[in-house]
């Protein structure tokens, strides 16, 4: 479940809204009644929400949300006539006065987007450093050399040789370079 944090300026307004959102199985790991508050709140997280009024004693939402890592979502609940038109990215807003069932959806969504975010994440392939591409592409050019292959079988056969050892493409890269060195 996504990390919750409940921001308003004024702690009455914190307390009802962790309330609503504890009652329907939401965990709200802070409450804060500064933008300061919030931004220190967030160490330690990977990610989550925070609902967040229009303003702090301290600053305003938008500035909030500039300072939040992109891990993030902001859930703004506030009047019409104080957002405007813009919203920045990574907000979204709820108007005044605050239906519940209203919130409950939109914590649903963007948790659910959250989660999107996060497993896109994960199999999103690492990036090799140039030293690890250089083992790898030097180890192709010796198999091609040596064993007439073309690129593509070289790196199969560094991907099978791999596979089947269960270590690295690197590391097998580099135990070629080695043998055939």
């Amino acid at each position: 479940m996504t990390n919750i944090i409940v921001a308003f300026s004024k702690p009455e307004d914190a307390k009802s809204i962790k309330n609503i959102i504890v009652r329907n199985g939401f965990p709200v790991v802070a409450v804060c009644n500064s933008g300061a508050q919030a931004i220190s709140s967030l160490d330690g997280l990977h990610g989550g929400i925070i609902v967040s009024g229009y303003r702090f004693g301290d600053m305003l939402y938008s500035d909030l949300r500039e300072l939040m890592p992109r891990e993030f979502a902001m859930l703004l609940v506030a009047s019409a006539r104080r957002v405007g038109d813009a919203l920045p990215d990574g907000v979204t807003w709820l108007p005044m006065p605050l239906m519940v069932h209203d919130l409950m959806e939109a914590l649903l969504g963007l948790d659910e987007e959250l989660s999107r975010r996060r497993r896109a994440a994960r199999q999103k392939p690492a990036e090799r450093s140039e030293g690890d591409r250089q083992a790898i592409t030097r180890a192709k050019e010796l198999l091609m050399e040596r064993n007439s292959m073309t690129e593509s079988e070289a790196h199969r056969y560094i991907q099978k040789c791999s596979m089947d050892s269960g270590s690295s493409m690197v590391e097998t890269a580099q135990k070629l370079i080695s043998l055939m060195t």
